[in-house]
């Protein structure tokens, strides 16, 4: 396990660096865990040892744990440690870990979510209810507020899923809800971009509205134009993988929030 470049003090860092540090680490020990470099039964390193290793905080360490925990990739025995946790066949078959496995590219995914998110807004703007259209404003409102670039992928993975429960298919949601963890990755580099805000585009409130008109055409188109932005403003990370783009983006936002760490 390669550890992060020490941060000259991680205990203050800012909530940006702190949510960036912790998809960095999590990432790396998720892949590490899935990918057989860690061995099942294998006892992590104690949380002072993970946050040195890592040149993060121990709040740090104890989100990701909790997050790995959550994931079934390792087990907490009080008192002993955390250890890695065998995968059931269900568990190794994820739809995350399939899709990661076929590494897939930036372009691949906006390809996959163009048809389905395109479809999911048109059944959402005939179908929501007063709450859902609520749950989508709600959204939206997070978006606008984020403070950092962590929040704001969160918030926008929110509003994603708030359309597709609006759009009334649980099949349609659990289809998006598999891709979500890549989205995010995705998000965190588009909510740092600079050319995402390229004009006449439609983004989060301009589907909204349209969702509100009950306009089914025009939230369908706002939702296509939306997404194939990404094909215009990736570049050459269209056509890396998307957890390679990831880490890639990670790391430059953690240099530019922590310069001389």
């Amino acid at each position: 396990m390669p550890a992060a470049a020490p941060s000259s003090s991680p205990g203050r860092a800012a909530p940006q660096q702190r949510g960036l540090l912790t998809e960095r680490i999590a990432r790396q020990l998720e892949h590490d865990i899935r990918s057989g470099q860690i061995a099942v039964g294998t006892k992590l390193p104690s949380e002072r040892e993970l946050a040195g290793q890592f040149g993060a905080s121990r709040n740090v360490v104890r989100e990701v744990l909790r997050r790995l925990e959550a994931q079934h990739l390792i087990e907490v025995a009080p008192g002993r440690g955390s250890f890695v946790a065998e995968q059931s066949s269900g568990q190794a078959r994820s739809y995350d870990a399939l899709y990661r496995a076929g590494r897939p590219t930036v372009r691949q995914l906006i390809e996959a979510r163009i048809p389905l998110e395109v479809e999911i807004v048109g059944l959402a703007a005939e179908r929501a209810t007063d709450a859902h259209l609520a749950a989508m404003r709600r959204a939206n409102d997070g978006l606008l507020h984020a403070t950092d670039v962590v929040s704001k992928a969160n918030a926008d993975l929110a509003f994603h899923d708030a359309i597709a429960e609006a759009s009334g298919n649980p099949v349609l949601r659990i289809m998006l809800s598999s891709i979500s963890g890549m989205m995010f990755e995705m998000m965190l580099r588009s909510n740092s971009d600079p050319s995402i805000g390229e004009p006449g585009v439609p983004h989060h409130p301009e589907i909204l509205e349209a969702v509100l008109a009950r306009d089914v055409p025009e939230a369908r188109r706002r939702m296509r134009e939306h997404l194939m932005l990404g094909l215009r403003t990736y570049g050459a990370d269209l056509d890396v993988s998307v957890d390679l783009m990831a880490r890639q983006h990670i790391d430059a936002l953690l240099r530019q929030s922590h310069p001389h760490g």
